[in-house]
């Protein structure tokens, strides 16, 4: 399947719901908290915004019930040490 923009979704096999969980709980998560209903000036500033949630908020402060409950950068690090 392909999007407006020639990108290429994944898709899984009947009775696998579980396989793009982690993939759709970010896109959840990203709409819901970032996204919304904002109607956005130009594409440049939705790509901005997008990357400043990424990395000022997702990956440093936001827990992951799939990573014990800590960040990623945290869980990172400890995997690093």
């Amino acid at each position: 399947m392909e999007t407006e923009f020639s990108a290429r979704l994944p898709v899984g096999r009947t009775g696998q719901c579980w396989d793009d969980a982690l993939a759709e709980s970010f896109f959840a998560a990203l709409k819901r908290e970032l996204i919304g209903e904002w109607l956005w000036p130009s594409r440049a500033a939705t790509q901005l915004a997008i990357f400043e949630w990424i990395e000022g908020w997702y990956n440093i402060r936001r827990l992951h019930s799939s990573l014990d409950y800590r960040s990623p950068a945290a869980y990172e690090a400890a995997l690093a040490a």
